[in-house]
């Protein structure tokens, strides 16, 4: 191997080993996009890495300036050098002695679209040259929203009477250091509480926690949330609220415990009826049997005796018992024999009410 070919080997290896040192001695992380609500605000989440550890804020100088752009500053720390639409709405939040090169930006403009870029400048210990170090291809756009965002009720458990019920609103934002504010239509500070968290980078959620306790009137009632941005916008989102009466079985328990008990009373009135009236019962009963008896006895009677008299035959037996008894009075009356007896019984009428007597006399005048 030549020495030509040695050498150029050397410097390879060379530049693989200080190109990483030399690359990662200056970079900034900035995010990319990020929505803005024209005339709030919007804060642009920044950081930065050097070769020398921690530096004193006092030997950097951070500036933002337009892409490509590095003498059209829209923050700097001398403010004359700053552009004129942006003087006084501009302003790092962060510092720069702990690599935070974060930018706030408040009453957008619907002409802050960006791009964005930021510039760090190192200061000389003693004497030396001031370094400066631009992240042209870190840059942030700004997207603008003309109207505020839409805000979001939400509830993990329906409204129930004399239960806590936990409402929550939640928006989002990119500006948290003037974080929009959350307003209810309904409770107290006491039952409110605020949470302000970043869901990812330069995004922000804003949440408003309120917990009260529904009655029985609260029901289709609204309950509205409202949230006003910095600058002024405000949006707004009302839920209706639905309130479950409280859980009880009242209506299935009271016509049970009605009827169990009316069934109940009944039940002892007819035993205390029963025990009352058992021998009157049992007489009657005896009663009933002796008709039945006694009316069995008869048509068995009469079934076996066959038909009874006709009332012709009756007529006819009870006159041939009188006559049995009648005739004999008078024939002994007329028993002397004088001659006389024929021609008075010849002479006698038969009476209707006697006819027996009258076939008597007959007879006798007959034998004589």
């Amino acid at each position: 191997m030549d020495i030509d070919t040695q050498m150029m080997l050397m410097g390879l290896l060379l530049a693989a080993f200080v190109s990483p040192v030399i690359a990662g001695e200056w970079r900034a992380s900035v995010v990319r996009s990020l929505d803005a609500l024209v005339s709030s605000c919007v804060v642009i989440p920044c950081s930065f890495t050097h070769p020398e550890g921690n530096l004193p804020t006092s030997r950097l100088r951070g500036i933002w300036h337009i892409s490509n752009q590095r003498d059209q500053c829209i923050y700097h720390e001398d403010n004359t050098l700053v552009l004129d639409n942006f003087k006084g709405r501009t302003k790092l939040l962060g510092h720069l002695g702990q690599s935070n090169c974060t930018l706030e930006i408040i009453e957008i403009k619907d002409h802050d679209s960006g791009p964005f870029c930021f510039r760090i400048e190192l200061r000389p210990k003693e004497t030396g040259t001031l370094e400066k170090f631009s992240f042209v291809e870190q840059c942030v756009d700004l997207k603008m929203l003309p109207d505020p965002p839409k805000l979001k009720l939400t509830h993990l458990k329906p409204a129930v009477q004399g239960h806590p019920f936990v409402l929550t609103c939640t928006v989002l934002h990119t500006c948290p250091s003037r974080a929009p504010k959350l307003t209810w239509s309904r409770g107290t500070a006491d039952g409110i509480a605020e949470v302000n968290r970043e869901i990812h980078a330069g995004n922000w959620e804003m949440q408003s926690i309120l917990t009260f306790i529904p009655e029985d009137e609260d029901d289709h009632s609204d309950v509205t949330c409202t949230s006003t941005f910095n600058g002024g916008r405000t949006s707004s989102e009302t839920l209706t609220l639905y309130v479950k009466r409280r859980e009880n079985y009242n209506h299935i328990i009271i016509p049970t415990v009605v009827g169990i008990g009316t069934a109940v009373i009944f039940a002892f009135f007819c035993l205390f009826m029963v025990k009352k009236y058992k021998a009157r019962i049992a007489e009657l009963q005896s009663q009933d049997g002796n008709v039945w008896n006694r009316l069995s006895r008869l048509s068995h009677r009469i079934r076996s005796n066959g038909p009874g008299p006709s009332q012709s035959e009756q007529r006819r037996s009870m006159w041939s018992r009188f006559s049995r008894r009648r005739p004999q009075v008078d024939m002994v009356n007329q028993m002397p024999g004088d001659v006389n007896s024929k021609s008075s019984c010849s002479n006698q009428k038969v009476s209707k009410l006697y006819p027996i007597l009258g076939i008597s006399c007959r007879k006798m005048m007959q034998k004589n």
